[in-house]
């Protein structure tokens, strides 16, 4: 697949080879949902807790004699049914973790790449270097590219000017192309990586 190698002004260098077996293999909606619900589960801290009846304070005591007073036999006030009693049922601290084949995630990955590089929605970069922080460079370097709404930067390494000129736009998120995931991949309407992150992207996923 061929895309356009533009620099920071929005100027095409020349025409570069996407590899096909990332950017053009057949879109698996199925997979994505799955990889991303995935995430989503595993994001969870599954820390909800009640207190059960062995849990909460008090209740040692038998409240009354078992037979003759002519009510209901009791043997804690701290049963379910009284007021500060245990709850039943409740959620407890457990772990929301999805296995998933390491081919599922990487085919997830793949077709998430393949459907915005079908929709040109994606947008290579020969490098994307700033000399200082501004927010108001990035909003430059985002109308020259054409990218008119919410787009995730992926970088090949740390690079603090470019990801402190992004963090003040709401619909900009800078990430490392080794963290590469689904949920902002489908997050996100562009993708825009300099060539370095392309390599990296490349090596993981080829």
């Amino acid at each position: 697949m061929q895309v356009a190698l533009r620099n920071i002004k929005g100027e095409v260098i020349r025409e570069i080879e996407l590899s096909d077996d990332i950017f053009g293999v057949p879109v698996n909606v199925p997979v994505m949902h799955q990889a991303f619900v995935r995430q989503q589960a595993n994001a969870r801290l599954g820390t909800a807790a009640t207190k059960t009846r062995g849990l909460v304070s008090g209740g040692g005591k038998k409240p009354w004699r078992q037979k003759g007073t002519g009510r209901a036999r009791q043997g804690s006030t701290r049963a379910p049914q009284w007021r500060g009693g245990g709850t039943v049922f409740g959620p407890q601290p457990r772990s929301y973790a999805q296995a998933m084949p390491r081919k599922m995630r990487r085919l997830a990955l793949r077709s998430a790449l393949s459907s915005k590089a079908a929709e040109d929605r994606i947008v290579v970069l020969d490098s994307l270097e700033l000399e200082m922080p501004r927010t108001k460079q990035m909003l430059e370097i985002l109308d020259n590219l054409g990218v008119t709404s919410s787009a995730l930067v992926l970088l090949p390494e740390r690079n603090e000017n470019v990801e402190r000129s992004a963090n003040n736009l709401a619909m900009v998120k800078t990430l490392r192309a080794n963290y590469l995931n689904i949920r902002d991949l489908l997050g996100f309407d562009y993708v825009i990586m300099p060539l370095g992150a392309l390599q990296i992207i490349e090596e993981f996923l080829g």
